[in-house]
């Protein structure tokens, strides 16, 4: 029987983090090969440390207007660094140790494996593995309220510095939200951890508080923090140095930051750098779509999603849904439903949602979900347009 009294917490890390510089090189590359090509295929992976930018994986275009795919990729190779470092100019890296201009980017993508390539020209998944979806009514955008909020702290802050208005604080941040739960509801932040990188030496960890304070106040539900809310800002005092210069980052390693943040299952791989054939990304973005319309019907207040794929097979192997006992129907109805609902094979989930566009440099940072639905068709699997079908086919 699942508790209704306690406290649960998430943590979120800005653009600024070495692993999510990593993962925005890695997306904006996909991106820029899926605007060269919607057939393109990319397993991009960006490694950053002090100076250097490292970018390595594979890469493939089709045979295209006589052209083979291999001459079409030296073509585009030339502009891999450029886009490197328009994203660090982006995220706001000017350091002595890590700047968009001076950094050293090294670019040694090849192309893709024919092995592999074999099973995903058949319409089969990119590789084996097992995808999870959630959702879960306590917030409007029904995600996870501790993640959900985690994120927000640190995107309106990185709008705030972008925009000129805290001009003193650095890319590079981490937030942690402790939010207690009665009868199944979040009503109250318990502990909030904001680490944030400041370009001023004279800022104590005070200042830095009073400074974010108004723009966390401004996206934390009203209430929810209060005269019993403990607040750690900057804990361990100075934090100058920031990003890859003060530790390593690597693509995909912030996988529990980017999906439920710990309030769910998580699957075995991580979503930057690579294409929708690859069912790692496809497919748990499929799952939340689905997860996220049982709950909108009314079907359920929560739904965990598992989907499993076999490299070179279409179709998913399995299906499986838990709504924790909150559902309405079945849980076997829904498992029915969603299949029906829903084509599930690689091609089905890119055609439905349409991933075949580059649309992914915007996920790198501040959640793969609980983000609006954009016009572009961006956080397309966010839509609730399966509520009326769901509800029809139980």
């Amino acid at each position: 029987m699942s508790r209704n009294n306690y406290i649960f917490t998430s943590e979120s890390v800005s653009e600024g983090h070495p692993d999510k510089v990593c993962d925005r090189i890695s997306d904006a590359v996909l991106d820029y090969l899926l605007s060269e090509d919607k057939n393109a295929r990319v397993a991009c992976e960006t490694f950053a440390t002090t100076g250097l930018v490292v970018i390595g994986g594979e890469i493939g275009l089709p045979d295209r207007d006589g052209r083979a795919g291999a001459d079409r990729l030296k073509d585009v190779m030339g502009r891999i660094p450029e886009l490197a470092r328009e994203c660090i100019k982006d995220i706001g890296y000017e350091q002595e140790k890590f700047h968009w201009n001076t950094c050293h980017v090294l670019n040694f993508l090849h192309e893709q494996s024919v092995d592999i390539a074999q099973g995903v020209d058949n319409q089969g998944a990119g590789d084996q593995g097992i995808m999870f979806g959630y959702a879960v009514d306590e917030t409007p955008q029904l995600m996870p309220a501790p993640i959900l909020y985690a994120h927000k702290i640190l995107r309106r802050l990185a709008e705030a510095r972008k925009a000129g208005e805290l001009p003193m604080l650095g890319p590079d941040a981490k937030s942690q939200l402790s939010i207690r739960y009665e009868n199944a509801r979040p009503v109250e932040v318990t502990q909030l951890v904001v680490s944030h990188q400041h370009l001023d030496p004279a800022l104590s960890s005070a200042d830095v508080q009073a400074l974010i304070r108004p723009y966390v106040e401004e996206v934390v539900p009203e209430g929810w923090l209060n005269g019993g809310t403990e607040w750690w800002v900057n804990p361990t005092g100075k934090f100058l140095i920031g990003g890859p210069d003060g530790d390593a980052g690597l693509t995909g390693r912030k996988i529990i930051v980017d999906t439920y943040g710990g309030a769910a299952p998580h699957g075995g791989g991580a979503f930057s750098g690579k294409d929708p054939t690859k069912v790692d990304r496809s497919a748990a973005y499929a799952a939340r779509y689905l997860a996220k319309n049982v709950v909108a019907a009314g079907l359920a207040q929560r739904c965990t999603l598992q989907v499993s794929y076999a490299i070179g097979v279409a179709r998913p192997l399995s299906i499986y849904v838990d709504t924790h006992g909150t559902g309405t129907v079945k849980d076997a109805a829904i498992e029915r439903a969603v299949a029906q609902v829903m084509d599930l094979t690689p091609s089905g989930i890119r055609a439905h949602l349409q991933l075949d566009r580059p649309i992914y440099a915007r996920t790198a940072a501040y959640g793969h979900f609980g983000r609006d639905p954009e016009p572009d068709g961006g956080f397309s699997w966010e839509r609730t347009d399966l509520v009326e079908a769901l509800r029809k086919a139980v």
